[in-house]
């Protein structure tokens, strides 16, 4: 696979370890020097880059897919279009950006993260809400779910849980937007 990938606020990697082989290249993005050099350490194989939390250090269009998982909900809300406005600005035309998200309306996830020592900072946001930051940034959305319902490798659970996506049950969601300069965006 060709696909050129961005993980804005990769931490430590955790996510990444499970891309590898998967994508042409990926690169990582974080705000904290010992949290890079962990992602390193974790993955070899990837990129990662220390990023000022404002401006993200590559050109316009560098990436197919840009993607933030749990990112958003730390980001200061008055920064949060900004923010969606430079995964924008660094996904190729046509191209995807993804974030994932702690969903507020499933009370144990309220509860884990009121919980997370690491989190102080977390102020989650709903998925209309992002969804408006989206559009803001010239995103159309093309894709959204709510997810971690029923967590299971099982077919028939994972079956159930897609089935059930557009309800606000899960733990997480998710909302992908076309990058704008797509025949049609």
């Amino acid at each position: 696979l060709g696909i050129d990938a961005l993980d804005v606020g990769s931490g430590i990697g955790l996510t990444d370890r499970y891309l590898e082989g998967r994508l042409g290249s990926l690169t990582g993005v974080d705000v904290s020097p010992g949290v890079v050099e962990r992602a390193e350490q974790t993955n070899p194989w990837a990129r990662y880059v220390l990023y000022d939390g404002e401006r993200l250090p590559f050109e316009d269009g560098s990436f197919d897919l840009t993607f933030a998982v749990c990112v958003v909900q730390v980001v200061e809300p008055a920064q949060r279009p900004s923010f969606v406005s430079e995964l924008t600005r660094v996904t190729r035309p046509g191209g995807l950006v993804v974030a994932f998200e702690h969903n507020p309306f499933n009370p144990f996830t309220r509860l884990v993260v009121s919980r997370c020592t690491f989190g102080d900072d977390a102020s989650m946001l709903t998925l209309g809400r992002l969804a408006t930051l989206f559009r803001r940034a010239s995103l159309p959305v093309v894709e959204r779910g709510y997810m971690l319902l029923l967590p299971s490798s099982r077919d028939r659970v994972r079956s159930l849980e897609r089935s059930l996506a557009r309800l606000p049950l899960g733990a997480q969601y998710y909302l992908a937007g076309r990058a704008p300069g797509w025949p049609g965006t």
